[in-house]
């Protein structure tokens, strides 16, 4: 059923109280979901239970997607012009005041939020889990924010009453917060000796490992290759993929470092970036345990198992996405009756016949986009591919981002990619190669 959006048109009265925990109560522990090395948390708005991805580069949150809901109340609203980061023109949305959010004990009873009605503003399909919207500063902001990648968990904590632990392995480093935005300093390696200094914002919305604006003291390496970055509120974000001697963030250094420069024409819109050199994303920061604490412009990190994981490089040159549902049959051992299973992202209905075939409802993988000259460009993949099945594992019974993994796994491994084109199957195959090897 499509959303049905209530508006109040009633001028506003209220004042910006925050979020609050219960009296008595410290701090609050949310479970979170790591999706494409992004923090996504359920938040309660106006009633209605939502998906969020918690993002430190953005000020106030913002609503989109909402086709998946029947119902949900937006109070007091007017319309605006927003521009965020890609090569689209600014869009138009709404400015929302006096909403009721609720995360955990969590409470605010007069969170500001805008609210995007395009539909080509949809993250779901390329996330495979509904996601409905994007929250940051206001959190950070009002709350120690103790984010543990490595188990997945995130406790907010009364700035008034957090004690830092100490004996244990971490550096605390400075934050600085400038227009609801914190940056943290750091080193990048384009050699073994030659260091430079760059300022970085802190950005959890970033799936990526960390972005670089190309200027005179920051060149980009000689070795990479054209890519398509990712999408921001304005439209896509393309640049140079390449990849660097080693990222230095206090103490700790990361080796072969996955960095992009992306094209400068997306900030076009942006006045302020300063003395700012790029930021720092989801892959890089998953590879800590991270004690934000804005009242105090301060960040303390501690490495976790993550920290010497390689960083992953799309080696096949394609991306995916969810386009819908498909039925897919397949024989089985026992079948009875009508099965239901609630633990998929997107669900799916299984339909069992006496002949043992299981007939079921999945989403259908399709290749969004293709990276001209990569290994599965070369092979003959197309954009509109309906992705079956990657060496020989049929792809239903897999994550979005598991079937990316499959299709990245290790240098030099081969690659066998079944599609359906125009309703006929064609099988691809292609090894994988490290684009840094030698030039393109």
């Amino acid at each position: 059923m499509p959303i049905v959006i209530f508006f109040t048109w009633l001028p506003y009265s209220g004042t910006a109280q925050g979020y609050e925990l219960p009296p008595g109560q410290k701090f609050q522990k949310i479970k979170f979901e790591l999706i494409n090395n992004l923090v996504v948390i359920p938040i309660e708005v106006n009633g209605s239970e939502l998906s969020f991805i918690l993002d430190s580069g953005v000020g106030k949150p913002i609503l989109f997607n909402l086709t998946d809901q029947d119902s949900i109340q937006i109070n007091k609203v007017s319309e605006i012009t927003i521009k965020g980061l890609g090569d689209g023109e600014p869009i138009k949305a709404l400015n929302s005041l006096d909403n009721y959010f609720k995360l955990g004990n969590i409470k605010n009873r007069t969170q500001q939020l805008y609210v995007v009605l395009d539909k080509d503003m949809n993250f779901s399909p390329t996330l495979g889990i509904p996601i409905h919207g994007i929250i940051g500063y206001d959190l950070f902001r009002d709350f120690v924010v103790d984010i543990n990648y490595g188990n997945k968990t995130i406790k907010f904590y009364d700035p008034n009453s957090y004690e830092y632990k100490k004996g244990r392995k971490a550096e605390t480093l400075p934050l600085t917060i400038i227009s609801k935005k914190a940056y943290v300093d750091g080193e990048v390696y384009f050699n073994d000796t030659k260091s430079i200094p760059i300022k970085m914002l802190m950005d959890t919305g970033s799936s990526d490992a960390i972005w670089l604006f190309e200027s005179d003291e920051i060149e980009i390496p000689e070795k990479n290759y054209e890519d398509f970055l990712g999408k921001g509120l304005s439209g896509n974000i393309f640049g140079k993929r390449t990849m660097v001697n080693q990222i230095k963030i206090g103490s700790y250094i990361l080796k072969d470092a996955k960095v992009a420069f992306p094209n400068l024409e997306s900030f076009n819109d942006f006045k302020n970036l300063g003395d700012r050199n790029g930021s720092i994303g989801g892959e890089l920061l998953k590879r800590f345990n991270i004690v934000f604490d804005y009242p105090k412009n301060q960040i303390t990190i501690r490495k976790n198992g993550n920290f010497d994981k390689p960083f992953h490089y799309n080696m096949s040159g394609i991306e995916l996405q969810h386009d819908g549902l498909r039925y897919v049959a397949e024989s089985i051992a026992d079948a009875r009756g009508v099965v239901k299973n609630d633990e998929k992202s997107f669900g799916d209905v299984q339909i069992l016949f006496e002949n043992k075939t299981r007939l079921s409802l999945v989403p259908e993988i399709v290749v969004s986009g293709i990276r001209a000259g990569s290994p599965a460009e070369t092979a003959g993949l197309q954009e509109g591919d309906v992705i079956l099945a990657v060496n020989g594992k049929s792809v239903h019974s897999f994550k979005l981002q598991e079937i990316m993994q499959l299709l990245n796994e290790k240098e030099g491994k081969r690659i066998k990619v079944l599609i359906e084109r125009y309703n006929s199957d064609l099988l691809f195959s292609y090894v994988l190669k490290n684009m840094f090897k030698e030039k393109p």
